[in-house]
């Protein structure tokens, strides 16, 4: 393997000009960072207090006591102890949107969180408010539950997308000296702690930190978190008893598992545990081998991702089947109804196809990409970016998710704040730093992994050329890519994605019709590229029934709605309630509309069905007998766009 593979362009280098994802960024920039920002800082009526920026301020005036920003000494420190990390993921998006559409304003308010948040930094770099405030002698003494490494990646994510957007390096330093500090505890030699981050994400901000420094320390020390993991004597079970900690999941079938420190990573074949926390390891392990050249990580690494998309994934992109540990489950177990399916883990999943593509450009990574952003992600916020999910069923009724306690995670309205509020500034900062994941370069192919509308530049065989795609899809099949080349004619490679949902398509370019090569999924162009040079792609977009491999019991005798990469659903606001007793009627007997005032503006579908009528009596069992179906028109939306209309039922999947 080469030392670097497949670079994604720069954010700097690419404008979203798209017509469906700019909606969704403009959202996140304009009201979604303002509302978090008024979130953290307790100011939004209604929800729960998030205790982020109180918690900055009481450590800030604890180290500083020359300092006061009107926090009383002895309040204590709130919210959870990872909550730290709600205001590093606010800090990351915000960068990453000033990258698209400066802000002075934003940007002033970036400025005065890292001057609150670099004045609670201790003497030796240590940065986490939950020890600064209860005690720095216990840090590092809970490595497996207390999320100082997690808190840590965070924030060291923020501090590389701030330092990419604005150049200013006050977080960034910040966070290498915190980098040193835990350096000095953590590692290898003797008299170090031999640990590793009970939930993981520190691996994959240290590749990132290592693209800017170039320190091989940093690298290594990613390098150690994945290569000490799950050793034994395992270092979780001797920090539990040397410092009397708990250990919740002692009587669980996961143990260590839960956590993927059960067995070393290169033997962890099968995706468990802790869902969010899986996939951000794996994202780190895919990092660490591109950059190692470690064969035995990579097949892992291949293994695992293979597990999940061919086994453990739902049809949004979502995973986590068990809100048991918010965990996966096993291998084709993925029940519709009490399905947990965290929105940062659907996130995380794409984080990891991403570092897959890096490794190598293969049409099955990026379709993972973009099935999980056009559902599974897209679909834990409201189109009004003031509410979240969670959890993200695909199935959902009412009266379940308030009386069934096997349900009472799934909510059928998007809730306003969480305590534990991952999920609404992931997914601000997965949708602001979209540019990122649209196409990557190596030193002769430049390789197109999402079809939306935006314009690029590169330099390739040292000129510079730049690329403007227009499109209408997710609802439309076709493609327009125009090249300019500034300097004269480029000579390159071109790579196509052909989606791994498309069936049939056809290829022009300078309006004459081609057939390359393909490879891995890869329409691959060898050529000189001049300006004015066009690609016009028409991906064939019929309504697409689906169906479960059998092993999914929970989907036996049902079908599922798609067309292009995204997935319908039936909502109650359209069809009624009792989604189950309704039946897909004709397969070709359907309409497709785009209501541009419905939802945002939607692609919708429209069906002949049946629906099982009610019995003559009320009996509640009766000798088996042929079901009475009456006609009944079944009109299916977007999964994403569910829950908007007020609550109700849902269902993905429907009877054939």
């Amino acid at each position: 393997m080469d030392r670097l593979n497949q670079i994604p362009l720069s954010m700097k280098d690419i404008a979203i000009t798209d017509s469906f994802w700019s909606p969704f960024m403009e959202r996140i920039r304009t009201k979604v960072i303002p509302y978090q920002w008024e979130a953290l800082n307790d100011r939004v009526p209604g929800a729960e207090p998030s205790y982020c920026m109180r918690n900055f301020k009481l450590a800030a005036e604890l180290t500083h006591p020359e300092l006061n920003y009107g926090v009383p000494r002895d309040t204590g420190h709130g919210g959870m102890v990872f909550q730290d990390s709600d205001v590093a993921k606010w800090i990351e998006a915000a960068a990453y949107s000033l990258v698209w559409s400066p802000d002075p304003e934003l940007e002033k308010s970036l400025d005065e969180a890292i001057d609150i948040i670099c004045s609670a930094q201790q003497e030796d770099g240590y940065l986490d408010t939950f020890y600064i405030i209860n005690g720095l002698d216990k840090r590092f003494t809970n490595l497996k539950d207390n999320h100082e490494l997690y808190c840590f990646g965070h924030f060291l994510e923020a501090a590389a997308a701030h330092y990419e957007a604005t150049g200013k390096r006050k977080l960034l330093d910040a966070l290498i000296r915190y980098t040193e500090c835990i350096d000095k505890h953590i590692g290898p030699e003797e008299g170090k702690l031999h640990g590793y981050p009970g939930h993981e994400i520190a691996e994959m901000a240290l590749i990132r930190l290592y693209g800017i420094t170039k320190n091989e320390k940093h690298l290594g020390l990613a390098k150690y978190f994945i290569d000490e993991r799950g050793k034994a004597p395992l270092y979780f079970e001797e920090e539990t008893k040397r410092n009397g900690n708990d250990f919740h999941w002692k009587d669980s079938y996961m143990q260590y598992q839960y956590y993927q420190a059960g067995k070393p990573v290169r033997e962890q074949l099968v995706a468990e545990g802790h869902a969010v926390r899986a996939v951000y390891l794996y994202s780190g392990m895919a990092d660490v081998a591109r950059l190692t050249g470690d064969k035995k990580l990579l097949e892992a690494c291949e293994a695992l991702f293979a597990n999940i998309a061919g086994k453990q994934m739902y049809i949004t992109g979502a995973i986590g089947q068990s809100a048991y540990g918010e965990a996966l489950s096993y291998d084709y177990d993925l029940p519709n109804d009490t399905v947990y399916g965290e929105t940062c883990a659907a996130i995380g999943l794409a984080f990891f196809a991403r570092r897959m593509l890096e490794i190598a450009p293969k049409g099955m990574y990026a379709d993972v990409l973009e099935k999980t952003l056009y559902n599974g992600i897209i679909s834990g916020m409201s189109l009004d970016g003031r509410a979240f999910f969670y959890v993200n069923p695909l199935e959902a009724l009412p009266e379940a998710s308030l009386k069934d306690r096997r349900m009472r995670h799934v909510k059928i309205e998007r809730q306003r704040w969480f305590v534990c509020a991952c999920c609404p500034p992931n997914i601000a900062r997965i949708v602001s730093s979209l540019g990122g994941y649209v196409h990557s370069l190596n030193t002769g192919t430049l390789y197109t992994h999402l079809y939306l509308g935006n314009e690029a530049k590169f330099t390739v065989d040292g000129k510079e050329v730049s690329l403007k795609t227009e499109t209408r899809y997710p609802w439309e099949g076709r493609v327009d890519i125009t090249f300019t080349a500034a300097s004269g004619a480029a000579f390159f490679t071109y790579g196509l994605r052909i989606p791994g949902w498309c069936r049939s398509y056809t290829l022009e370019l300078n309006e004459e019709k081609i057939a390359p090569a393909v490879q891995n999924g890869y329409a691959l162009l060898k050529r000189s590229w001049k300006s004015g040079d066009r690609i016009t792609c028409v991906f064939d977009m019929p309504v697409v029934l689906v169906e479960s491999n059998p092993h999914v019991r929970e989907n036996r005798g049902k079908a599922a709605v798609m067309r292009g990469p995204v997935v319908y659903c039936l909502e109650e606001a359209d069809n009624g309630t009792e989604l189950y007793r309704l039946r897909l009627g004709t397969p070709g007997a359907y309409s497709v509309t785009h209501e541009r005032d419905l939802l945002e503006g939607v692609t919708v579908i429209s069906f002949a069905g049946t629906r099982e009528k009610d019995w003559s009596t009320d009996v509640l069992y009766r000798p088996l007998d042929k079901p009475a179906l009456e006609d009944k028109p079944l009109c299916f939306i977007p999964y994403y766009a569910w829950a908007n209309r007020g609550p109700g039922e849902m269902t993905v999947w429907v009877n054939r």
